[in-house]
């Protein structure tokens, strides 16, 4: 499935820059494709590899001291349910609770090392090496569900854009990811009737590979001439004189949907700047009570952790400094394998963002969605959120910093940030870790886990926020 996903997105992003004139220069989808190539490998899968050393070593200290396995028969009943083809003393079980109390936490870096160890253990019971067992695709969605007590990120980007009393979003997103959580789970065993899980793929010979490429059906020739049909207009857009495109743009009324949105892009960015100025002149002001505390608790959680881990080692007698060490062996592999998964997600994932697609379709969209009750503001968001955090980042900062929108229609943005998850990201290196190559239903329970959240989020927007 993530073939077609992905193949139909990388149409969609050049055909739609060819119509609005992104397909070279400074600001192209190409520029943006080798910029996010770049992101990749130097802002993301090199980080992260410091961060799997350095959590890799501390989770190996934990298992050595006895604490996973304490919190694992704590939590054994739960487990049981959700993971039963997990045998009860397997490591797989400590490193997934982890994982999952840190994303609950809201320690989302620290998460993701948890989590593709996890899948390194998982992968030792999958029968398929090639093809996600049904317990990596309920973790996976439990991942994507991204169940959350704190949600940090949402509240300093509502802090950032000078919107007070950040901490209304906390309960409706607790509410709202929880519904997404169960739905999730709902998901991915429902969904693991009609998705058997496949043998591992042989390489063909080499005749076999010829034979099956030597003929085209009559559905691909027509696809190929759509595509080229399509591409021979783009070709006319880019090589013929200059007004053709605007006017076009203007006779279907797109060109002024997208100067709009570039205006308010614009104004986001010198609001976001300017009061991140202004809060830089400010002398430092007491926070309220609550934000103290819950800031305090969020900052002594994985010093609890280290010191935990650390100690009860030490006092068992582990030797810490070179088990550490074994730990952390494994973590730059880990980061170099999910490189080329990386680098082919978030490039077309950036071709499809800078074409202007998201902006056509909620052209499109908005009569349907005005006459659901989902706030139109929010479709870009929504759309963009399970594939592109920093994208999603972009977009709500955009919508929080609109002076024409009403604090609900921010709130509830916040809540549907928050309620949500990158799912294409998160399958892409979790799965990507392990050379899973056959994701079975694990993007479909966690698109159906991101639908659920969107819609707790704006219902329970429009109930709590519409009312105060």
């Amino acid at each position: 499935m993530l073939n077609h996903i992905w193949a139909a997105l990388l149409f969609i992003g050049i055909l739609v820059a060819g119509l609005t004139g992104h397909v070279s220069g400074e600001g192209s989808v190409l520029d943006a494709a080798a910029k996010a190539s770049e992101k990749a490998v130097m802002g993301i899968a090199l980080p992260l590899a410091g961060m799997m050393m350095f959590w890799l070593g501390v989770l190996r200290l934990m298992e050595k001291a006895g604490v996973l396995d304490a919190v694992v028969r704590l939590l054994s009943p739960l487990l049981r349910r959700l993971f039963p083809n997990v045998p009860k003393d397997h490591p797989a079980l400590g490193a997934m609770v982890m994982n999952l109390s840190a994303n609950m936490l809201g320690l989302s870096n620290s998460a993701t090392p948890m989590g593709l160890k996890a899948m390194t253990h998982l992968q030792e019971l999958n029968p398929h090496k090639q093809s996600a067992s049904n317990t990596m695709v309920t973790f996976l969605a439990l991942n994507t569900a991204g169940f959350t007590l704190i949600p940090i990120t949402a509240m300093n980007f509502l802090n950032a854009a000078g919107i007070s009393n950040s901490f209304r979003v906390i309960i409706p997103t607790i509410i709202a990811t929880a519904c997404t959580s169960t739905v999730a789970v709902l998901a991915a065993k429902s969904y693991q009737r009609f998705s058997p899980q496949l043998p591992d793929e042989v390489e063909k010979p080499a005749e076999a590979q010829k034979a099956a490429a030597g003929g085209l059906s009559m559905r691909s020739k027509i696809f190929l001439g759509i595509v080229a049909l399509l591409f021979a207009g783009m070709a006319v857009l880019e090589l013929g004189p200059k007004h053709l495109r605007g006017d076009l743009l203007h006779r279907t009324g797109l060109s002024s949907v997208i100067e709009k949105a570039a205006e308010r892009k614009a104004m986001a960015e010198k609001v976001l700047s300017e009061q991140k100025a202004a809060q830089t002149q400010v002398i430092a002001i007491e926070p309220p009570v609550w934000r103290r505390v819950m800031d305090g608790a969020s900052g002594l959680a994985i010093p609890a952790i280290l010191l935990a881990a650390v100690g009860i080692a030490w006092v068992r007698g582990v030797r810490v400094y070179e088990e550490f060490v074994e730990g952390a062996k494994e973590g730059f592999a880990v980061a170099t394998r999910i490189m080329p998964y990386l680098v082919a997600m978030l490039a077309v994932l950036a071709i499809l963002r800078e074409s202007g697609a998201f902006l056509l379709l909620e052209y499109a969209l908005a009569p349907v969605l005005n006459l659901l009750g989902f706030p139109v503001e929010l479709l870009t968001l929504a759309l963009m959120r399970p594939l592109s955090g920093s994208g999603a980042q972009g977009i709500l900062n955009e919508i929080l910093t609109r002076p024409d929108l009403s604090e609900t229609v921010k709130f509830t943005a916040a809540v549907l940030y928050g309620s949500t998850e990158t799912t294409f990201y998160v399958l892409t290196v979790y799965f990507g870790s392990v050379g899973i190559r056959h994701f079975r239903h694990a993007l479909l329970a966690g698109l159906t886990a991101d639908f659920a959240g969107m819609i707790a989020a704006v219902f329970f927007g429009r109930l709590l926020f519409a009312l105060a």
